[in-house]
């Protein structure tokens, strides 16, 4: 892949390209489906492409697209001001044969606990912990203040911790032994003692 610099714009070929798969992923946490984020996706480059003239070369590409991509679906939701029930919601899924791997269980259980956050909550995780960006970097995306950003992402953590040690799962597993403690215990750093239901 040559890169190239559009006419009149401050954004590289390249640079656009290596922001896809964390736009993409940003997307998905927000439409909760396939389709839309990939969607959003695209409609964030043709924005960003349109609007490169008005990128400042030396600022951090991947907030600026998180921010148009953020603005288009809050637009968007704004709009439409429904909820689509998609077979990919993540609350959704069940697996047809339950996993025996300990580590499967404790991400379905961490997957299920991160969608029970608050969208603000969320959103603060994924840019901060998923994508990497500064504090404020994410808090220029979603326009707040660094301090506000800093008490979501702390709230966030908190509570991710709170839901998996006390069991306050919204949707249980169908298997009966309850491993929240222990994945609490080993966020922690706590010694492990294994129970007969986890043997």
């Amino acid at each position: 892949m040559t890169t190239t610099t559009h006419e009149n714009t401050n954004v590289a070929e390249a640079d656009l390209v290596a922001c896809i798969p964390h736009l993409r992923a940003f997307a998905w946490f927000l439409a909760k489906h396939r389709e839309r984020a990939d969607d959003l996706v695209q409609d964030t480059i043709v924005r960003a492409l349109t609007a490169a003239h008005q990128f400042r070369a030396g600022t951090n590409l991947k907030a600026w697209m998180f921010t148009i991509l953020r603005n288009l679906y809050y637009n968007e939701a704004r709009k439409n001001r429904f909820v689509v029930q998609s077979l990919d919601d993540p609350l959704a899924y069940e697996p047809a044969v339950l996993p025996s791997q300990m580590a499967s269980l404790e991400f379905g259980d961490f997957r299920r606990a991160f969608w029970q956050l608050s969208d603000e909550r969320r959103e603060a995780l994924i840019l901060i912990g998923a994508n990497g960006l500064s504090y404020e970097e994410a808090a220029k995306v979603c326009d707040c203040p660094k301090g506000t950003m800093k008490s979501r992402v702390s709230r966030a953590r908190t509570e991710l911790l709170r839901i998996l040690e006390e069991g306050l799962l919204a949707d249980k597993r169908r298997d009966t032994p309850s491993i929240a403690g222990f994945v609490g215990d080993v966020l922690r750093g706590r010694p492990v003692v294994a129970s007969p239901a986890m043997a």
